[in-house]
């Protein structure tokens, strides 16, 4: 069956009432950031769908069906559709119109996916952690620095649908650039997948430098005068963070590489020389993390040197003024002992003499300790 066939069938299903609404619902949004709330204000998945042909936006007509067969009639153009965590049932119609791939869709949905390029048939499947940086003011065991969520990208001849997870990584202001580059846009699909990932690699170096000022922090207080005091859980809090940043990165290496090296039928060459430069990037990025890593590797065994250290210095106080206290122990107790018979005991300088001794003693052990830095 040919493919006006399929769209003539798809059109005629009981299901198209449901499309339309959602189609619709998409004309009539009002166009926002839709980093708060996460939620689309209509309540619906949908974020927006809009036609793009020659890169500019064709106005009017944003039902999606319509669009679609508008698209595929004239062979040029594509749709572009955000959704924002949709539900089985509001993504079931789109994936049979778009004709997706079940384990695709499934990925799309459920989310907690790690970074991976998937090709079926024509449709390429792109997966896309973003990261934000939390602000906090001070560091501790408990802060969160890095949250993290994801993008979905479907990219066909026609068609780009972005399916976004998490609170932030809105993609309104990149639709706007892209919007504002009608030369860059007039590319194709393959153009909106590059923007998408340039925009999260970005992301990645901005959380990177500010994750940098954070480090840069315990680095400081470790080595401080009270570093041996400082809380380690902060330490080690900070390499959970910069975990979930690196499951974030590293993964995602593959992909863009097999993006901008290797022959790809829905991403066009003169594309792949732009993701050769958000290939750089990524680059900077993972090896920024794994300098961080090591940093903090070294920053948290000198942290557990200087607790040796401190512990050794505290245990040779304790020693050195225990030894300072044996000297009158050891002779009040020769003296308490009750014999009849003992030096000195009925001469009248007997008591300051002992005394005497005692605090001579005591005196020079203590300078001993100071001197050798004990005390």
């Amino acid at each position: 069956m040919s493919m006006a066939g399929n769209l003539r069938k798809v059109t005629s299903l009981s299901r198209v009432g449901g499309l339309r609404k959602v189609a619709r619902l998409a004309r009539r949004r009002r166009r926002v950031d839709l980093s708060h709330p996460a939620r689309s204000p209509l309540g619906s998945s949908v974020v927006n769908c809009v036609t793009y042909r020659d890169g500019g936006r064709v106005q009017g007509g944003s039902d999606l069906v319509d669009a679609v067969e508008l698209v595929r009639k004239h062979g040029d153009g594509f749709v572009w559709l955000g959704l924002h965590e949709p539900t089985d049932q509001e993504f079931a119609g789109i994936a049979e119109l778009f004709e997706l791939h079940p384990l695709a869709v499934e990925d799309a949905v459920e989310a907690h996916q790690r970074p991976k390029l998937e090709r079926y048939d024509d449709v390429l499947f792109a997966v896309f952690k973003t990261v934000c940086y939390v602000e906090h003011e001070e560091l501790t065991a408990t802060s969160e620095v890095v949250n993290t969520g994801e993008i979905m990208v479907f990219v066909g001849e026609d068609f780009v649908i972005t399916v976004r997870h998490g609170m932030h990584g809105s993609l309104g202001p990149l639709r706007e650039e892209l919007e504002a580059d009608p030369q860059q846009l007039a590319k194709g699909p393959a153009a909106v997948l590059h923007a998408i990932a340039d925009h999260v690699v970005d992301d990645y170096l901005h959380v990177t430098d500010l994750v940098q000022a954070d480090l840069d922090q315990v680095e400081s207080d470790v080595f401080s005068e009270n570093g041996a005091r400082l809380d380690p859980g902060r330490i080690y809090q900070l390499k959970r963070e910069l975990l979930e940043l690196k499951r974030a990165v590293v993964p995602l290496t593959r992909p863009i590489e097999e993006l901008s090296t290797r022959p790809i039928r829905a991403v066009a060459p003169e594309i792949q020389a732009y993701f050769r430069d958000v290939s750089d990037h990524l680059l900077r990025a993972k090896d920024q993390i794994a300098a961080f890593d090591e940093l903090l590797n070294s920053i948290l065994q000198a942290h557990l040197a200087q607790v040796s250290v401190a512990q050794n210095e505290d245990m040779r106080k304790i020693t050195a003024w225990a030894a300072i206290v044996a000297v009158p122990t050891m002779v009040c107790g020769v003296y308490g002992m009750n014999f009849e018979h003992m030096p000195e005991l009925r001469w009248a300088f007997g008591y300051p003499l002992v005394l005497g001794v005692i605090a001579v003693a005591c005196l020079t052990l203590y300078r001993g300790f100071r001197r050798n830095g004990w005390l």
